[in-house]
């Protein structure tokens, strides 16, 4: 993008790069959060690209915020491992995260440096940490199988490795995606740390098999889908006749769309005893750490329960 493409914005305005991002609960959140933080004059403006869109889409993007003064930074969603392949070489920092998983979620700028971030693993981490608590794998022998090889799944499989207590870490994980190249791009990240944990990577786009690999897990295991499949496309990486572990967490990372995998999941809380998660939690967890980064304030833990309790009073 050249120089006199770039929109001059006449407020200080943060953007959200994603897919359907007028549908978020974060254009109702936003104004309210940046109130409550005493910032009421920053707008929130939402890029909708094409999933995997062209690389000119992601770099125009980020020339937008690099360029413009008042343009503060953006939240990316869904095109973190897109936008970080297209537009690399634009930035003049980037985070130990961002570089090891090769994807960004945060767009800030400081000192005149154009930044980038990878909040996942952390996001990914507090989430996780809140549904399932202290030593849950060593007290249930639990596995994990996420749906899934994007920017969310590195960064869950990130958060676990890097776990301390070998309670706290699974015996066995099992990545299902529907093409190879994201799988290869995964264990190779993992193939360079050390880990006790085995890991597991199925190329497969049938629902059917899916459900077969569901049904080979353990009681107490995690079903994730970090697919977008129920939000960003239609449909589950499931059948309606698959069977979730007993005793098991299904976790949805969306929280708005279809939600077929998550709905599924919930036809088999009595009779299986699967305890559902959407990605609620997720959600407050993402922003609130990006706006951080992109604003360069610090949100403690009250505060963190402030913001919460104003986005939780959105929901209907």
């Amino acid at each position: 993008m050249t120089q006199h493409e770039i929109v001059r914005k006449e407020v200080p305005t943060f953007y959200f790069i994603g897919v359907t991002t007028g549908k978020s609960s974060i254009m109702k959140v936003f104004p309210l959060w940046m109130k409550e933080l005493g910032r009421p004059e920053l707008l929130m403006e939402g890029v909708d690209l094409k999933i995997h869109d062209q690389p000119e889409a992601y770099r125009q993007a980020v020339a937008q915020i690099k360029h413009d003064p008042l343009s503060l930074g953006a939240l990316v969603t869904t095109h973190k491992i897109d936008l970080y392949e297209a537009a690399k070489d634009m930035f003049d920092y980037f985070d130990p995260y961002a570089a090891a998983t090769g994807e960004l979620s945060s767009i800030s700028k400081l000192e005149g440096r154009l930044e980038g971030h990878a909040k996942d693993p952390i996001t990914a981490g507090l989430s996780m940490d809140h549904i399932v608590g202290e030593n849950y794998f060593g007290r249930t022998s639990g596995h994990v199988l996420i749906f899934g090889a994007g920017g969310s799944t590195v960064s869950t499989v990130l958060h676990l490795i890097k776990k301390e207590s070998a309670g706290d870490r699974p015996a066995r994980i099992i990545i299902v995606n529907r093409s190879q190249p994201r799988l290869d791009r995964l264990k190779e990240m993992v193939d360079s740390m050390d880990t006790d944990i085995e890991l597991h990577y199925i190329c497969n786009q049938d629902p059917q098999r899916s459900d077969q690999i569901m049904a080979g897990l353990p009681e107490h295991s995690m079903v994730i889908n970090a697919t977008g499949m129920g939000k960003d496309t239609p449909g589950s990486p499931i059948t309606d006749q698959g069977q979730f572990p007993i005793n098991g967490i299904a976790w949805e990372f969306n929280y708005r769309g279809e939600l077929d995998f998550m709905h599924q999941a919930e036809r088999q809380q009595a009779s299986r005893g699967v305890r559902v998660e959407d990605g609620w939690v997720y959600f407050v967890h993402g922003w609130t750490q990006v706006i951080a980064q992109v604003l360069h304030i610090e949100i403690d833990q009250p505060l963190f329960k402030r913001l919460s309790d104003v986005a939780a009073a959105t929901r209907k």
